[in-house]
């Protein structure tokens, strides 16, 4: 007779690891997030922006850390969401609120909110469509970038010496703007074509210096710069298809 005492349990009753490095840097992005909201309420702004921004690095970490190691998981899948709707939802809409759109009533709200609700909409349909997407280009403004143009927004402001009440109503219209392309059907680069692993002329790497040497004579400016040309690089795209095929495009909605 069997010993029962010794059997070992079905395998789909045992306990599941996670991989530690990609969930690890999950949790960094995560962390980056919540300290943004966290310094938004103790009225440190350029804090909370540059914290978007160090997220958004992990967040960029995470997902190639995982496939470059073989350890893609759905649980990392979805903590990676869960993650991101902290980072890039809830954070930047709270901090332009508390800096900027706090004295416009119910339109900073109504605005903060429509930022927040799009991004759970964007990252739910990337989610849903990770399968039939096309790989080279993402449908709608990505959260990082969304929140990177809300944060480095709030972040020249301030290095430029204006108050959130000085401009509020811009923000307000940022803000609505950056939500609203999220859920939008325009397409945008991925830049998931781009082979990390293969081998480049010297002066690729040279040339990616000059950048980071670009972006650190002026970071606030340069990056809003840069975040602004990208969310309106769809809008760019579907006006040269449209022209191309003789205005019978895909709209904005």
């Amino acid at each position: 007779m069997p010993d029962l005492n010794n059997r070992k349990p079905p395998i789909d009753l045992r306990r599941r690891g996670i991989y530690l490095l990609p969930n690890l840097l999950t949790t960094a992005a995560l962390f980056a997030g919540f300290y943004a909201i966290v310094q938004a309420m103790n009225g440190k702004f350029e804090f909370s922006a540059v914290a978007i921004f160090v997220a958004m690095i992990f967040d960029g970490l995470d997902g190639r850390v995982a496939r470059m190691t073989h350890t893609q998981s759905e649980f990392g899948a979805e903590y990676d969401s869960l993650s991101d709707m902290v980072s890039f939802g809830v954070a930047p809409a709270l901090i332009v609120y508390e800096w900027a759109l706090k004295g416009l009533g119910k339109w900073g709200w109504f605005a903060a909110f429509i930022y927040c609700a799009s991004t759970a909409l964007r990252l739910a349909r990337f989610n849903t469509n990770i399968e039939v997407v096309d790989k080279n280009n993402f449908q709608g403004l990505p959260s990082p970038a969304a929140a990177a143009l809300v944060a480095s927004f709030v972040w020249v402001m301030l290095d430029n010496h204006f108050a959130g009440e000085d401009v509020r109503w811009y923000a307000c219209a940022l803000t609505a703007f950056a939500g609203f392309t999220m859920v939008s059907n325009l397409k945008y680069y991925s830049f998931k074509s781009i082979n990390m692993r293969k081998s480049v002329p010297f002066i690729v790497i040279f040339l990616f210096a000059l950048f980071f040497i670009f972006i650190s004579v002026d970071p606030p400016s340069i990056l809003f710069l840069l975040f602004l040309s990208y969310a309106l690089s769809g809008y760019v795209m579907l006006l040269s298809q449209r022209k191309k095929d003789g205005g019978a495009a895909p709209g904005v909605s």
